[in-house]
């Protein structure tokens, strides 16, 4: 057993390692920017209201909710597939908002950045997905 008041970590609850993501960081990085200037772009169109929203959605939710062990703080703690669903919301606005706003030409390279950025994030997924099953299992 380990000594609990020296604060180590018993090995059946030490999480799995968190995989390098630097390139998927890159690409989903990226892929965010362009969702952050088009989607409130093509919403403005429709109401003011709704592109501040967006912001709101795409920049301040990933911002404030996140999985413990994906990033150094945690404001607000949330699972794995959760972290998971607002990366895929934040490539889908993109994709669907490049497409509404930019020319095919333009819109392209941005689809093919959103699946570039789906399959390089993949390892991380996993592991983000991982650490719910070893949380459920000490629960």
């Amino acid at each position: 057993m380990t000594d609990a008041a020296a604060g180590e970590t018993p090995p059946e609850r030490t999480a799995p390692a968190r995989p390098d993501d630097r390139i998927p960081s890159v690409l989903r990085f990226s892929t965010e920017l362009v969702a952050w200037v088009t989607t409130p772009w093509v919403l403005a169109g429709h109401s003011w209201l709704l592109a501040a929203l967006s912001l709101v959605v795409l920049i301040g939710l990933p911002a404030v909710l996140s999985t413990p062990g994906d990033k150094n703080s945690v404001i607000v703690a949330v699972p794995g597939w959760a972290t998971i669903l607002m990366v895929l919301a934040e490539l889908g606005a993109a994709v669907v908002s490049s497409w509404l706003l930019w020319p095919v030409w333009a819109a392209v390279p941005v689809t093919l950045l959103a699946a570039a950025a789906v399959v390089t994030e993949q390892p991380r997924w996993r592991w983000l997905v991982s650490l719910n099953q070893g949380l459920s299992r000490h629960l």
